[in-house]
């Protein structure tokens, strides 16, 4: 059976306002939550959704026939009003590649051991592996990650046999229900029956590959077929694809799924804030974002300070736009803004790059999980991202209870690249954690510490 010809999307969940989800909706922080019912009296508003569980922030809909920006306007004067910015919405841009020679390259699928479950052999023998020093890392200071690692995201494949075991419950804020934070309540009747009957376990030669949104899915040809054309929605996978890729780094890490994007790749900034404070209150150690904003964004900035205020690490890909721009949150204080790298080692011509970037990793056809008991080649800064959420549960393992200041100089302990715009140089996992225990090791940076990373 050949593998046939397919397209990759490239794409990173990247915000892009004027959508249609929250056209009528703010983002209010009021001087004090005691303010709270005047500014809403006085301006006619609707409370929607309490975004932090201190009572300061809210979601709140403008009158009817008064636009949000009047709103914004009206209300951005006034005393009891400390902040208000409109609810952004977003989509997915694609650009799409042919991918049939990264296809036709992937070896016969087979299956081995790793931590304790049966694998595609190909994934944790990958290039991203090789050339992170992922293995040797894991084996020589016998880790596997600790803490939790909170994905805020489209949600993942709770039923996934490769990450069942590391999953904690989380949250969906797209339909506000705890619990499984699943990606399968996205789908028709007739998609999700395709996908569960796939049965592609990686048992003999005889696979190929289905392109879904930035995934090449491997599948059995008939489900390939099926899932073509009954057309899933662009983002589905991806939350499962970037939780497998934190999990192929640091397996004995938990995982928290929190969705608040939608599989068609939309979401509100409202729910993006409730999950930050989620992981934020709820023991997150790190937390991945591995999507971008087009418009900044002051509520996001806050809330990444409060979770940085209770010690989380948080990691976002910087965006696939190729330009020396990096977006928000990757270009925030506290947070580690990450860029991507081929396997040959040169920063990826779609990867933004330059001030606001901590450091890179490998970000062009990893290969991870995909809901229904599948595997998936995917590109972008959304996948190199993960591998570095990863790596800080390693080091979390080595160095328990390691200061921010500290760890950013373990991370910042990176091969150094002739690319520029990458920060501290390219990710190599054994570097940082030799970096926690003998005082630096073989050192290929630039050296130094700051947040955002020194621009090579």
């Amino acid at each position: 059976m050949r593998l046939r010809a397919a397209w990759l999307w490239i794409a990173a969940l990247i915000l892009l306002s004027g959508s249609a989800l929250a056209q009528d909706r703010l983002i209010l922080r009021p001087s004090s939550p005691a303010d709270l019912p005047d500014v809403v009296q006085r301006y006619q508003l609707t409370v929607v959704d309490q975004i932090d569980s201190a009572g300061q922030v809210y979601s709140v809909t403008a009158p009817v026939g008064q636009s949000v920006k009047e709103v914004e306007h009206e209300t951005e004067r006034d005393n009891q009003v400390a902040g208000i910015e409109v609810d952004q919405t977003s989509g997915i841009p694609e650009v799409t590649q042919s991918t049939a020679a990264i296809l036709d390259s992937l070896p016969p699928a087979s299956t081995v051991t790793y931590f304790g479950v049966p694998v595609l052999a190909f994934y944790t023998t990958q290039p991203a592996v090789t050339i992170t020093n992922l293995s040797s890392a894991q084996t020589q200071f016998n880790a596997g990650g600790a803490g939790l690692v909170a994905i805020i995201d489209t949600g993942i494949d709770p039923t996934h046999s490769v990450l069942q075991s590391s999953i904690v419950p989380g949250y969906d804020f797209v339909h506000n229900l705890a619990g499984t934070a699943s990606e399968w309540v996205d789908l028709t009747a007739q998609n999700q029956a395709a996908l569960a009957n796939s049965n592609p376990q990686p048992s003999s030669k005889d696979t190929v590959a289905m392109v879904s949104q930035s995934t090449a899915a491997i599948l059995d040809q008939s489900t390939a077929a099926i899932l073509d054309y009954q057309n899933l929605p662009r983002a589905f996978g991806h939350g499962t694809m970037v939780a497998g890729l934190v999990h192929l780094a640091a397996p004995n890490a938990q995982i928290m799924p929190l969705k608040a994007f939608s599989a068609d790749g939309t979401a509100n900034l409202s729910d993006i804030l409730r999950a930050v404070y989620y992981a934020a209150d709820h023991g997150a150690s790190v937390i991945n974002m591995s999507f971008t904003l087009t418009a900044s964004s002051s509520e996001l900035a806050n809330a990444i300070q409060y979770a940085a205020g209770k010690h989380v690490v948080c990691v976002a890909a910087a965006g696939n736009d190729g330009k020396p721009h990096v977006g928000s949150p990757a270009n925030l204080q506290y947070v580690l803004g990450i860029a991507s790298t081929s396997n040959q080692d040169v920063r990826s011509i779609f990867s933004s790059y330059g001030s606001g970037v901590f450091m890179a990793a490998p970000g062009e056809g990893v290969v991870t999980t995909y809901p229904g008991q599948n595997y998936a080649e995917a590109t972008g800064t959304s996948f190199s991202a993960p591998l570095v959420s990863g790596t800080v549960a390693l080091a979390m393992q080595v160095a328990p209870g390691i200061e921010a200041g500290d760890l950013d100089d373990a991370m910042g302990h990176a091969k150094h690249l002739k690319s520029t715009g990458i920060g501290h140089g390219r990710l190599d996992a054994l570097q940082t954690l030799q970096s926690l225990t003998d005082g630096g090791g073989s050192d290929d940076s630039k050296g130094g510490s700051k947040r955002k990373g020194s621009d090579h």
